[in-house]
């Protein structure tokens, strides 16, 4: 099995954070004080760069951006992008300034949307195969004029005439482009368009069979694309540890918020995607365990990424190894409280996946204090 090092992304909570799920018990509101603290020691920590996620209860992805990017300095910015919420042109100047503000920096997900109430509250009042049109528009329209072309495009959705933008961003030909969809129309898109697919955590052999379909449907566009994992990570010293960090996470959870939770998952939002999840434990707390250190207790609650491996840093590692051999290039990883989780994951997890050493990410930004015959020590630099 492959010990080559991946790339590991963290995640910035902008809807708020905390020790547990489904309750307001210790709550952390996601003030950009907190949020910058998360990014800083992301930064420092070595982590490749941070998710910022979209939705009616998230702060906005690209002002947090730009406000944290002059806060950092490696670390790189997956900002949310929702086709539906404006137009490619007004979109593409946004891209090409961020990009330009942060030197390279930021990296563009999009997101189409799947919950009918998110997506009423923006004025996008489209079905689910209607908005994966839409969605296919605005993409040919975006990149294009990101590419340096002047854009005549008339569409079902959307149009735009002599469009082009004056100041071109740093990466070329536009900002990478990341995506994930499970549905038919989701994969076309993908396959189309974008350059690195994202999937939540699925067990291996369940994920390795619709990213080979992922990889049929880009290869009949004459196109190769690249693989991401978005998970969650509970890492420990030992097993045990982890196990009874994962309980606690959940520990104030009721019956009767699964119960409105799984509804919503099931029941009311369009995403394949979600109801992949939920099929995994079907709302029961005695079907969490759905793969060798694969946990589905975040997905009893939480929408979207709903499982985490937990376990021993050698459990995990080796677990990152499987979905690493099936082609996923890049993790990007969350756990709860999110800034204590960055060290635990960098401390305990980076060693065992090559991310280490004295001129590896995970000290950059760090000075190395070495007493003679001693092990060296690790002192935070001050700033």
């Amino acid at each position: 099995m492959s010990n080559a090092p991946l790339d590991v992304y963290w995640y910035l909570p902008t809807h708020g954070d905390g020790p547990y799920l489904g309750t307001d018990e210790r709550h952390r509101p996601a003030t950009f004080g907190y949020l910058r603290e998360i990014a800083q020691a992301a930064d420092r920590l070595g982590f490749k760069g941070v998710l910022l996620p979209t939705g009616t209860r998230c702060e906005d992805a690209w002002i947090t951006a730009a406000a944290l990017i002059p806060q950092t300095e490696q670390l790189r910015f997956l900002v949310a992008l929702r086709p539906g919420s404006g137009t490619p042109a007004l979109f593409a100047r946004h891209a090409a300034t961020l990009d330009r503000i942060s030197n390279g920096r930021v990296l563009l997900n999009v997101v189409t949307g799947a919950d009918p109430a998110d997506l009423a509250g923006d004025g996008n009042k489209l079905n689910h195969t209607e908005r994966y049109a839409q969605t296919d528009e605005f993409l040919t329209i975006w990149r294009d004029m990101l590419s340096g072309e002047e854009v005549d495009f008339e569409g079902q959705y959307l149009s735009a005439k002599g469009s082009d933008i004056s100041f071109p961003p740093v990466q070329k030909p536009y900002p990478p482009l990341w995506f994930g969809g499970s549905s038919d129309a989701g994969i076309a898109i993908a396959a189309k368009h974008v350059d690195v697919y994202l999937s939540w955590g699925e067990p291996v052999d369940q994920l390795a069979e619709k990213l080979e379909r992922v990889r049929v449907a880009a290869a009949r566009e004459g196109r190769s694309i690249r693989f991401g994992l978005r998970i969650h990570l509970i890492v420990r010293e030992t097993e045990e540890e982890a196990w009874a960090a994962a309980d606690r996470l959940i520990s104030h959870v009721t019956d009767e918020v699964i119960a409105e939770a799984q509804n919503n998952f099931v029941n009311v939002s369009e995403s394949v995607g979600q109801k992949r999840m939920s099929a995994l434990h079907q709302g029961r707390r005695d079907k969490l365990v759905v793969g060798p250190n694969l946990w589905a207790g975040l997905g009893l609650v939480r929408g979207g990424a709903g499982t985490a491996l937990v376990g021993s840093p050698d459990n995990v590692a080796a677990r990152i190894r499987e979905y690493q051999a099936i082609g996923i290039e890049t993790i990007i990883a969350s756990a709860y409280p999110h800034l204590e989780e960055a060290y635990n994951v960098a401390e305990l997890l980076f060693p065992k996946l090559n991310l280490h050493g004295e001129t590896a990410p995970a000290l950059r930004g760090w000075d190395v204090e070495f007493g003679r015959g001693a092990r060296p020590r690790v002192v935070a630099s001050a700033s």
